[in-house]
Formats: structure tokens, C-alpha cells, sequence
């Protein structure tokens, strides 16, 4: 006779993983033998360049990457870094201190709020989100604050509508852009405006900007530590996973103050060993990159947006294009719920398509799909579409 297995009331009040979700309807369709056009999981389906996986080949036969990893990562990524930063974004950052690798931007954010939210404190979150700010949030014995993110504002949080007994309660606010999952993007005038309001409120700003690489039509998404005063008041979460099609390789890093950064280095020194050595040489290489490499990127996600959006708008689903990211946010048909669109794009046109509910439930009305299959797929989900609205 065994024991009773109790969850915490941590883990009971997470709401269930989307992507598992996903995972799941998705090989019992590939167990019944459908042919699956997979526009769920923000996955890249183009493989991590060579000189990347050169690089690392070259790491992983020196016997002194087989050793613990330090946590606070390599000099020479940490170097790397900075250099990338100051040269993409003009910002200066100290590789000793303000820079801290990460095993994927994912487990920072979700490990951050342990460094400053106590049982009752709240974080402001946007809605919809990726769900790792509310699942840290609610790990740390945080109270999550949504802030709704809607087609009218932009989708940018309306931070003047947030209440006085809130402010005073909130230790942290989560920002994404370019935004996952709608697509959308700010400017820097609303950093800077972001930037006042953590001063005026005392809150710590943690900018996830895992998408600033991915964008069309010549824009370029800016840093939050571009902002004026910004690194006095938060940091941002980088990756490689989505610019460089390093997913699985959990590799990341959180930049700017050297208080907040020291913080989340002292949560990681007593959860983990930091990344393996051989990893941060293949991402000293990403940094460094190869001329062109991201503009051919761009331009294969570019066309097969325009090649979706075209399409579905050529259907009568009418879809805006966005200027970054690799997802495409797209309103629902004929008023169904997202979970209802969902499925019957998987049920009868053999289409996976995520649930905007699953980021919140202001992600309702909307599903989202990822720019993550080639152009004839993509030309094929529209013919599939086209048969069942």
C-alpha cells in the first residue's frame, strides 16, 4: 500500500501547461496517421547554422568544457554579450556584472520572481502572456496583476489604469516585446514611459526581449535598456533559441542592474551549475555571427507571412501583418471561442493552431500560429482553410 500523494498549493493553482496541452492533441492526430500542419509551438524548423554547430564540435573535444560550469557563466560569453548589445542596441553593459547566462531566457524569468516577491506581494503581468511570468509569479507565493493587452491600446498595457492599492502592492512588472503571442511591437517613447513609471512606483521592470531579431519591412525592434534611467530599474531576458534556431541548446542571458542580476545569480547558484562550456562557445560563435545570416532568416519568415496572412485574407479571414516575431495573432471566425477555432482546425482541416485563451483570458477570441513551416505548407493550410469556412 503506498502513500498519499498531495500537491502543493503552488503547483495546484498553476493552470495547465499550454504547450503540453499541444504536445498531446497534436500525436494523437500523428498516431491516427493525419498528415499535420503544425502551426502551434513557437519551434524554428530550420536547423542551427553551421558555423554555430562548428564551434561547438570544436568545444566539446577539449576536455576543459566537461567540467562544472560556473554560474556566472564564461568570461568570453559574458564579453560576447556585450559586445553584442553595445553594438546592436548601443547599449554599454560590464561583463562582470550587469550580465548573467542563462539555461534559456525561460528558466531566468521563471526563477526571477524567488529574488523578490514574498507571499502577497504582486507582479504585473500582461495578458495574454507566455505563461512562465504568472507560473514564476505563482511559484514565488506571488499574486498575479493582469494587464490586459488589447487590440485598441496597441496591444501595450494600459499602466495608468492600474489601482493605488495595486502599486503599492507590486514589486515587478513583466514586459514582452516584440510580444508573444500577438505580434505586436512598442517604440522606445513607451520604454521611456515604462522607465518613469518603475521610478515613480519603486517596481522592478524584467523585459523578456527573446524576439528583437525576428522582424520585417525594415523595422527594428528597440531594448528596453535603450530607455533613458533603465538600467537603474530592471533588466532584460535575451535568447538565442529563436534568432539563432537554438532551441534546444538552453542558452540565454539577463542583462542590466547589477543589483537586480546579482539577485537572480544567487537564486541560480542554489537551484543549478550553470550551462555547459561547450554551449557557451557555440554562442560566443552565434554572437559573433555570420554577414547575412540574419537577413536570410528574416526573409524566409517574411515570406511566409506574407504567404499566410495573404492567404487567409484572400479567404475572408482578414489577419494584420506583423512587423516581428514569428507568430501571426489572428481574431477568431464567426465569433467562436478560441478553444472551439482550435479544434476545428485541427479536427477538420488537420491544422495546429494554438488557443489564444491558453495566454490568458484576454487571449480570448484569437488564435495563434507560428510561421514555422515552409511556404508550400503554409500554401497548403490555406487550400485546407479554405474548405471549412
Amino acid at each position: 500500500m503506498g502513500i498519499k500523494i498531495d500537491l502543493s498549493e503552488r503547483l495546484k493553482k498553476l493552470p495547465p501547461y499550454l504547450f503540453v496541452e499541444i504536445d498531446s492533441q497534436k500525436k494523437r492526430a500523428l498516431d491516427e496517421g493525419r498528415d499535420i500542419i503544425d502551426l502551434g509551438v513557437g519551434d524554428p524548423d530550420t536547423p542551427t547554422p553551421d558555423f554555430i554547430m562548428k564551434a561547438m564540435a570544436k568545444a566539446i573535444k577539449d576536455p576543459s568544457t566537461h567540467v562544472y560550469p560556473s554560474n556566472k557563466g564564461l568570461r568570453e560569453f559574458r564579453e560576447g554579450v556585450a559586445v553584442w548589445y553595445r553594438e546592436r542596441f548601443g547599449v554599454s553593459l560590464d561583463p562582470e556584472t550587469e550580465i548573467l547566462p542563462l539555461i534559456g531566457s525561460k528558466e531566468g524569468i521563471a526563477h526571477m520572481p524567488l529574488a523578490f516577491i514574498n507571499p502577497g506581494d504582486v507582479a504585473l503581468i500582461p495578458n495574454p502572456a507566455y505563461p512562465p511570468y504568472r507560473n514564476g509569479t505563482i511559484f514565488a507565493g506571488g499574486e498575479p496583476y493582469d494587464m490586459p493587452l488589447k487590440a485598441e491600446n496597441n496591444f501595450l498595457p494600459d499602466l495608468g489604469s492600474i489601482d493605488d492599492t495595486t502599486l503599492n502592492r507590486a514589486r515587478i512588472l513583466f514586459l514582452n516585446y516584440p510580444n508573444n503571442p500577438t505580434g505586436a511591437v512598442c517604440d522606445r517613447r513607451f520604454y521611456q514611459e515604462v522607465t518613469a513609471f518603475a521610478i515613480k512606483n519603486n517596481i522592478i521592470v524584467l523585459s523578456d526581449a527573446a524576439y528583437t531579431e525576428l522582424s520585417y519591412d525594415g523595422y527594428m525592434p528597440p531594448s528596453f535598456l535603450e530607455a533613458e534611467g533603465a538600467k537603474a530599474v530592471g533588466v532584460e531576458f535575451h535568447s538565442l533559441s529563436k534568432t539563432y534556431n537554438m532551441t534546444g541548446w538552453r542558452i540565454g542571458m539577463a542583462c542590466g542592474n547589477k543589483d537586480i542580476i546579482s539577485a537572480l545569480a544567487k537564486v541560480k547558484s542554489n537551484i543549478d551549475s550553470g550551462i555547459f562550456n561547450a554551449v557557451q562557445h557555440a554562442g560566443i560563435a552565434a554572437l559573433k555571427g555570420k554577414k547575412g545570416y540574419m537577413d536570410g532568416i528574416n526573409k524566409m519568415y517574411q515570406e511566409r507571412r506574407d504567404v499566410l496572412i495573404d492567404g487567409l485574407n484572400s479567404i475572408g479571414w482578414k489577419v494584420e501583418k506583423p512587423k516581428a516575431t514569428f507568430y501571426v495573432w489572428a481574431r477568431n471566425l464567426d465569433g467562436q471561442d478560441s478553444i472551439s477555432m482550435a479544434r476545428l482546425l485541427l479536427e477538420k482541416a488537420d491544422i495546429v493552431a494554438t488557443p489564444g485563451v491558453g495566454f490568458g483570458e484576454h487571449g480570448e477570441g484569437y488564435v495563434r500560429m507560428a510561421l514555422t513551416v515552409p511556404k508550400k505548407r503554409m500554401k497548403e493550410a490555406i487550400k485546407r482553410i479554405k474548405r471549412i469556412i
